[in-house]
């Protein structure tokens, strides 16, 4: 796509209402309160009431541990209001006050360095125990490889020592960040997470009580209020504007505060001090609703309502009748939704603070005014993504664990390409997290400790680096112990290791996993294969398991295709790839596993196997299949039979292929690499987005038939993208350009069951504003063929301005058509490690979607 510059800034000077006067009781105290109703947020003070230990207010003793490995003596401290984490060098003890209080703290330059300070408490995804990071993962090495002599004598900065896995543990944050530490207690660690994680769930239910306006305005307020009075003047407001993506002039913004100041009654004294916190949410509120276009939300409620009510008076709000008939059930096509739903709609809305200068159904919770309505459009209970599919179902867990489509991973290993990149443990945990239950491990030869094989993995016969087999093993374990009923969670062993490794991986599994691991009895390789709730809480295992006694498997040879072989068809450095040596098969190992992997020959042969034979094929192998006619009896094999696929040897630098077209054969572990996040991988999380993100998302009814009936009538969709609302910059950046957003609509679909393809629109740019951008012109047609698979992606991009710049991705999101609902709906929208945390809670957009079924042609 070419680069242009963006279009001309718009301007503010043209605002269509005029500021309204507050009533009298908004000026009190010298206008130093709410302009509505005198009521200030209570969101501030949410957390305020939630219990926590004094030592972690007052600072708690870690040791911190830094990206190379190192720690540094810190204190861990919660400030008062419980909104922020600081992390310093000295004590700051009860004056840690979250916004009000940041005096002497060192912060980093910009949110893109390591080196963070502080934490938001809505920026954290989650708290981790153990030692499962890159983080501590070197400083594990570094302890293992220093002799008592090297270890620095430098109290304040040296080599771990001694790591207890009891008192460490992890802060992610922002999707990726890790903040990795070490109380000096052992009793400390679960106090300071058991208290986090109760702040956590307070922040959760705290913020569907307020408007994204003032998530946001929080969000920033600790960086925004530079001198830390608690109020923010005119030169502070010009950050504000910048942080959340609003474009004004000096001149343009110094004549909104000074009128919106003066209508809140502040004299000259106290407008050069500022606003407090409630104002200055009024004011952003203001900006947004009184906007220099018509907004698609009061076109909306025109068409929708009409502009005059039935008595003659102007249409300032909307009943619970009007709202069901016209708006759920003629709109929305929510036909299900009843009186009594619409009842508990108003109920939640009423409960909303707004920060607004008029409320004009603040008494008749019967009533609702436009605010709340377009409270309501952009939330979650308006979603696109269909609130319903998003719950997890317990009811369908019960088919047998071919009948799933399974999030799945390829080389989980690795944290970068597939020649030269890192191993980590780590992102086993990472791709756990994000709702992967399918892990690889390309397993071989190490050394020998101690006369012991210890088995490492890596990329075989690259550069890769190599960690040991058992870490991993272990860290599955840990977070087995802290989600106990998670489902099956499956080991694919790409198994290049002589048998007396093999012993030791048998050994390993089962010493470390204990009752977690699923060992299969030969009576239970008979018959139909266990559920993902007969197999709740365990690890299984993919392999090889020869026919036959284990006493014959020593010498047993499979010849299922393997990522390692198919990738040997492209060189990666010139030189010739040593050929893959096959080994016997341990009867430990083979006694362990489930899941045999066999050579593929013809669908006739393979279906008539044992059920916990299975097949595994490259990208490349796939498309040949489904171009060979021979999709339906994939798909048949898929129903009783598990299939897995992943990426083409020749991509080296671990980009992604489509999944669509594996996933419409019926095949369940399509394997992607979780390292790179791309278009395809957030297509994977949208996939598994259904069913409470468990990885376990039962396939369509139109897979598991016999017949050659084609069940998926085509649809035609017709979609039009009206607004967003607080989109942020790219990589949740807190210094850089207001950003110029566009959107890419693209839909995955499959055709004829044996080719991928998509079709793709993009919106206009909207020149720098990221907060409330419009478009709400054209509309885009899409065709969708197999409506069991396709799915629709959004992608907001920035628009880059200077020459050769390259527009930059904000955040996305993807809804398989299965899980799609018309009408007006939001999108909420994901970072690219697929969360919705810190600047990302808030991004939002507002389209339009339609659906009719095609007319076959008579």
């Amino acid at each position: 796509m070419e680069r242009t510059s963006a279009p001309p800034r718009p301007s503010f000077k043209h605002i269509e209402r005029p500021l309204i006067p507050p009533r009298a009781s908004s000026v009190a105290n010298g206008g130093n309160t709410t302009a509505s109703n005198a009521q200030k947020s209570s969101f501030r003070n949410a957390l305020v009431r939630v219990p926590v230990p004094r030592r972690l207010l007052d600072g708690v003793n870690v040791l911190r541990v830094n990206a190379n490995g190192r720690t540094r003596p810190s204190f861990l401290t919660l400030s008062q209001d419980k909104f922020t984490l600081y992390l310093t060098t000295t004590k700051r003890g009860p004056q840690a006050r979250g916004g009000l209080s940041l005096l002497g703290l060192r912060r980093s330059k910009s949110e893109g360095e390591t080196h963070e300070r502080t934490i938001d408490i809505g920026a954290i995804d989650r708290v981790q125990r153990g030692q499962g990071t890159t983080k501590f993962e070197l400083a594990k090495n570094s302890r293992r490889s220093s002799f008592p002599g090297n270890i620095s004598d430098d109290e304040s900065f040296s080599t771990i020592a001694a790591l207890d896995p009891k008192r460490s543990f992890s802060i992610i944050f922002r999707g990726e960040r890790t903040l990795d530490l070490m109380t000096l207690e052992e009793d400390q660690r679960d106090d300071i997470l058991d208290a986090l994680d109760n702040v956590l769930q307070a922040y959760q239910q705290a913020k569907l009580k307020v408007t994204n306006e003032v998530l946001l305005l929080r969000h920033i307020w600790l960086d925004v209020d530079k001198d830390k009075t608690n109020l923010i003047n005119v030169n502070e407001l010009k950050m504000v504007m910048d942080r959340i993506n609003v474009y004004m002039t000096k001149q343009q913004l110094h004549s909104s505060y000074e009128k919106f100041t003066k209508i809140l009654g502040m004299d000259r004294q106290q407008r050069r001090k500022g606003m407090n916190f409630d104002q200055c949410c009024t004011f952003l509120h203001k900006i947004k609703r009184d906007s220099w276009m018509v907004k698609p939300v009061n076109v909306l409620w025109d068409q929708l309502f009409g502009q005059v009510m039935n008595n003659g008076k102007p249409r300032l709000t909307v009943s619970v009748q009007t709202f069901l008939e016209k708006f759920m059930h003629k709109k929305q096509k929510e036909f299900n939704v009843t009186e009594q739903d619409v009842r508990r709609i108003f109920e939640r809305l009423h409960q909303l603070e707004f920060q607004n200068v008029e409320d004009h159904a603040a008494t008749d919770m019967n009533r609702i005014d436009k605010n709340r309505f377009e409270a309501y459009l952009l939330g979650r209970d308006n979603a696109i993504f269909d609130p319903v599919r998003q719950q997890f179902d317990e009811r369908l867990m019960t088919k047998p664990i071919s009948e799933y489509w399974i999030n799945s991973s390829h080389n989980t290993y690795l944290t970068g390409d597939q020649f030269t990149s890192q191993s980590s443990v780590d992102m086993y945990l990472f791709a756990l997290n994000r709702g992967c239950r399918c892990v690889e491990l390309d397993v071989w030869d190490g050394e020998t400790t101690e006369s012991t094989p210890v088995p490492v993995v890596w990329h075989g016969h690259t550069m890769t680096t190599k960690i040991r087999f058992a870490d991993i093993i272990k860290v599955i374990k840990v977070y087995l112990n802290f989600h106990p009923d998670c489902y099956p969670i499956i080991l694919s062993f790409e198994n290049h290791c002589s048998v007396p490794y093999q012993e030791v991986m048998a050994r390993v599994c089962v010493d470390v996993l204990g009752d977690r691991l699923y060992v299969p009895t030969e009576q239970s390789l008979f018959g139909r294969l266990p559920s993902p709730q007969d197999l709740r809480g365990m690890v299984v295992i993919k392999g090889r398991r020869p026919d036959g006694t284990l006493d014959d498997a020593e010498g047993y040879d499979t010849g299922e295709e393997s990522d390692e072989e198919e990738g040997q068809e492209v060189p990666l450095d010139g030189t010739k790839v040593k050929p893959i040596v096959k080994h016997g098969i341990a009867p430990q190992l083979a006694k362990i596993t489930l899941f045999h992997g066999t050579k593929y020959n013809n669908w006739d042969q393979s279906v008539m196997a044992p059920t916990h034979h299975m097949h595994s094929f490259s990208e490349s192998k796939v498309r040949s299949l489904c171009r060979q006619s021979k999709g339906k009896k994939w798909a048949i094999y898929n129903q009783s039979h598990m299939t897995r696929t992943f990426p083409g040897g020749s991509r080296v630098d671990s980009s992604n292929y489509n999944p669509i077209l594996a996933w419409s054969q019926g095949c369940q572990m399509v394997a992607l690499n979780f390292q790179t996040q791309d278009a395809f991988l957030r297509l994977n999380d949208g996939r598994f987005r259904e069913n409470g993100g468990c990885g376990y998302v039962l396939k369509p009814s139109s897979l598991m038939v016999n017949d050659d009936f084609d069940s998926n009538i085509p649809v035609i969709m017709t979609l039009r993208v009206l607004t967003g609302s607080c989109l942020p910059k790219p990589k949740g950046k807190s210094i850089s350009d207001i950003i110029n957003p566009y959107i890419r609509i693209m839909l995955f679909d499959v055709k004829n069951d044996e080719k991928e393809i998509s079709t793709t629109y993009t919106t206009a740019v909207a020149p720098n504003n990221g907060f409330f951008p419009i478009w709400n012109t054209e509309k885009y047609f899409f065709r969708v063929e197999n409506g069991s698979t396709a799915t629709l992606q959004f992608t907001v991009y920035d628009k880059a301005t200077g020459v050769g710049g390259a527009d930059e991705f904000i955040c996305s999101a993807s809804v398989p058509i299965t899980c799609l609902r018309e009408g007006c709906r939001s999108v909420q929208l994901f970072d690219i490690n697929n969360t919705r945390s810190g600047a990302f809670d808030f991004a939002t957009l507002l389209i339009d979607c339609k659906l009719r079924k095609e007319l076959a042609e008579i």
